[in-house]
């Protein structure tokens, strides 16, 4: 096990005129649409390392030109990573400094990165987080969906047979899932999660996220459908999918299901508490469906307590 040691020395922020150290490895979010989100730690990072690694040196170009940062650009992706890994590696052992950036957010999540970063952990090299965006976060911020626990899963298998396949594993998960999906394949992926997750699967969907067509729909999964399919544009840009976890499903369907009962009884409000109370699905969440059921006029409700 390597650890990054900062107690005996001076972080990179506190470092008295010197923005990066000599012989570390820099991880830098850049931006996922919007090249306001670039940080001014990470451009002060990537104008003072000695080169850059970068995914595409086209893409990262026009960033750092937009930046007016003039740094060696060295190309680093999926097919020469395991490659060239060891020598960058050795330039760090040299005393070099290298920023390590993809072609958009965080590097290592679905980006290349992983090789490099674990070769230099495994050779002692200092490596140091530049924090930023990153898009399966922003989405799951917005999503409407459980964030105190979720689970990664990259991209979906490409072919239908293993994506379905994946889809059902996934849909065993607890824990909000969250995904990436192409444009040319976003409108199979969703016909593929109503028919192996249900229509009812509470889902979100992002699209273009910090972009001038940022979307986010927020429902269930046959909406999502219709949604998409709704408008052409919403088959354009990159996407993230965020899946409710199945116990989170199970325990609406339960609280759904106390609540039509209780609704015989009770008002909206205290039919909807009791419900929570009974299944652990959300209180709001039922609120919201109780308001739906009864045509009641919803309540301005105290924010405090459980969820």
């Amino acid at each position: 096990m390597t650890i990054t040691q900062q107690d005996d020395a001076p972080s990179p922020q506190q470092d008295t005129g010197h923005t990066v150290r000599p012989g570390a490895l820099y991880v830098v979010a850049t931006p996922i649409g919007n090249l306001g989100d670039l940080s001014p730690r990470a451009r002060e990072v990537l104008a003072a390392v000695d080169a850059i690694a970068a995914e595409d040196t086209r893409t990262s170009g026009v960033l750092l030109a937009h930046c007016g940062i003039q740094r060696p650009l060295l190309a680093l992706h999926e097919h020469n990573e395991d490659r060239i890994a060891a020598d960058l590696v050795r330039r760090l052992q040299g005393g070099a400094s290298l920023a390590l950036i993809s072609d958009a957010g965080t590097p290592l999540i679905s980006d290349p990165g992983f090789a490099l970063v674990r070769a230099a952990r495994a050779a002692g090299v200092p490596v140091y987080a530049v924090p930023g965006p990153c898009a399966a976060v922003a989405a799951l911020s917005v999503s409407g969906l459980p964030s105190d626990a979720f689970v990664f899963a990259g991209f979906l298998p490409p072919k239908p047979g293993a994506r379905r396949a994946r889809l059902e594993q996934l849909g065993r998960e607890p824990r909000t899932v969250i995904v990436y999906e192409s444009a040319h394949r976003i409108g199979e992926a969703l016909a593929d999660l109503v028919a192996v997750l249900g229509p009812e699967r509470r889902v979100a969907l992002s699209r273009e996220l910090s972009k001038r067509f940022e979307e986010t729909y927020s429902g269930t999964a046959a909406g999502l459908l219709e949604w998409q399919a709704a408008d052409a544009n919403r088959s354009r840009g990159e996407f993230v999918l965020l899946i409710e976890g199945a116990q989170q499903a199970a325990d609406l369907a339960e609280g759904e299901r106390v609540l039509r009962l209780l609704l015989r009884e009770l008002p909206a409000s205290a039919a909807a508490r009791l419900a929570a109370e009974i299944s652990g699905a959300p209180r709001k969440v039922l609120y919201a469906a109780a308001v739906r059921l009864t045509g009641a006029q919803p309540e301005n409700e105290d924010n405090s307590g459980p969820r």
